[in-house]
């Protein structure tokens, strides 16, 4: 299995942190955001790992470069101009990813302490093409499954909004995306390229639109976990104190 690590973000919500660090060096507990990753990747056994950056990407080069890119094979995809987001991320670093080996991917600023292996051993198993990491998560957005844990589609709780339109919102369960996913490579980049109408945008939308016609699978852990969005000086505050509670 590869491993992209989405690194891009500005972190204006971290703001005086990211004044002069990209956020995904932004410490948590002795460590930065995206060591935590980076080590979570490893002890799964995923040792051949792109890292998408923009804001101040030389430093988190130079973190890399320092740590001897901690025993991975790792290419670093550079978006200069301008954050690419999820989806765009992704395609751009495609050429890396390509071939038939499951991708997992993470967002940087994404904090869990469940295995990953058991997640890649239920992508393995159910034969999907993706697979979300889902929960009964306090969020406004939504992603909807069926009974046997397939998504079906979207929905925004404050707004009402759904997609698609003609779906039974009642006959579903709805559940928090959790930030990590893995895909197939040789069935997602195919369509995500041809589906793409420029070059940044969030994965999400694709997901929703590709849903009733690809094998896109719910997974939560079988087993209590932590999970933190450190996306805010607040978050962070909530995940350090879990952290301390360990």
């Amino acid at each position: 299995m590869k491993g992209l690590i989405f690194a891009a973000g500005l972190g204006t919500r971290l703001y005086p942190l990211t004044a002069d660090t990209p956020k995904a060096l932004v410490k948590l507990g002795d460590k930065p955001m995206l060591q935590h990753v980076i080590e979570k990747f490893r002890s799964a056994g995923i040792n051949e790992v792109v890292i998408n950056v923009h804001h101040y990407a030389d430093r988190i080069i130079e973190f890399l470069e320092r740590n001897d890119n901690f025993g991975l094979r790792l290419r670093v995809s550079i978006e200069k101009d301008y954050p690419l987001e999820t989806g765009g991320g992704l395609l751009k670093a495609a050429e890396w990813l390509a071939g038939d080996e499951p991708v997992l991917l993470h967002n940087a600023d994404i904090f869990t302490d469940f295995p990953l292996e058991e997640m890649a051993s239920s992508h393995a198993e159910s034969g999907a093409d993706v697979t979300l990491l889902v929960d009964n998560r306090k969020s406004s957005r939504q992603l909807l499954l069926d009974s046997d844990g397939y998504m079906r589609g979207w929905t925004n709780l404050t707004t009402g909004e759904v997609k698609p339109a003609d779906i039974n919102v009642n006959a579903l369960n709805s559940k928090a995306f959790g930030g990590i996913h893995i895909i197939n490579p040789s069935v997602v980049l195919p369509r995500l390229k041809a589906e793409a109408t420029g070059e940044v945008f969030s994965i999400t939308p694709f997901y929703i639109s590709a849903c009733n016609d690809m094998n896109i699978k719910g997974f939560t852990p079988s087993s209590p976990y932590g999970w933190h969005d450190i996306g805010t000086v607040e978050k962070l505050a909530a995940a350090e104190r879990y952290l301390l509670s360990k």
